[in-house]
């Protein structure tokens, strides 16, 4: 027997409150990023050269610790691989939900967290490389810092391998889901790597004496709009799956 007339397929829930204010939210985040550009290129000083004592050899080159101009490109480098790590956090709250649920909503939550993740980090990487290469004259070094994130970047790329490789839903979304807790397990390691390793030439910067005043001004303002860009983007990517996802189970209904 079909299904009665007053019967209504459970369809995946679009047009959320936070979606109502995801459009206010990227202007802001687009203002707050502009502003930070201007603050870091006309107000405030460039950062300390990268901690090097005296002169180093890196990577066949002579580099002594320098004030760039180009080091004005830490207070984009620093925000954006905030965010990198603030939405791999949440794909792990949301693949450990699915895999204590096994509810559909957490894993679509968790594959689009990191997929925001996985944007901020190839921002990460470019303005790292950016950084390398005017400060230490190089593309690459096997220094600690990049090492561990160029490790978090592959794991970041294998889940979304992984989550193509496997055809069977809950497989993959158990797959996926620990894939992203191991990912965000790297999160920390990235964080203190310096810290860790005093021999590290990466700068650490979070740290008394670090930055002045208008420097974590800076950084802060930069890092507010990159949120809101993080979250805007988020609220976007959840809206168009959610809506293909509902028009899926439409489908599905009128052909039951």
């Amino acid at each position: 027997m079909g299904k009665s007339k007053g019967a209504s397929p459970k369809l995946p829930e679009v047009g959320q409150w936070p979606d109502k204010i995801a459009p206010a939210v990227a202007i802001a985040g687009i203002v707050l990023t502009t502003l930070g550009f201007l603050m870091a290129f006309f107000y405030v000083p460039p950062v300390a050269g990268a901690a090097v004592d005296g002169v180093e050899l890196i990577g066949g080159m002579m580099v002594a610790n320098k004030l760039l101009i180009s080091q004005k490109i830490f207070y984009f480098h620093m925000p954006v691989a905030m965010v990198s790590f603030v939405a791999l956090a949440f794909s792990c709250y949301y693949g450990v939900r699915f895999l204590m649920t096994r509810e559909w909503r957490y894993d679509t939550c968790s594959a689009i967290a990191i997929e925001i993740a996985l944007v901020f980090v190839v921002a990460t990487m470019a303005t790292g490389e950016m950084w390398t290469r005017f400060e230490w004259g190089v593309w690459w070094t096997w220094e600690p810092r990049l090492t561990t994130y160029l490790v978090l970047m592959l794991i970041v790329i294998a889940y979304f391998v992984l989550r193509s490789a496997v055809d069977e839903p809950e497989r993959r979304g158990v797959f996926c889901s620990v894939i992203a807790i191991i990912a965000t397990i790297d999160v920390p390691i990235c964080f203190a790597i310096t810290r860790l390793i005093p021999s590290s030439i990466h700068p650490v910067v979070l740290r008394e004496g670090g930055m002045s005043g208008e420097m974590g001004m800076c950084v802060a303002l930069v890092a507010a709009g990159m949120f809101c860009i993080g979250f805007a983007l988020y609220r976007a990517r959840f809206g168009q799956v959610r809506l293909a996802q509902r028009v899926e189970a439409m489908k599905e209904s009128l052909e039951d």
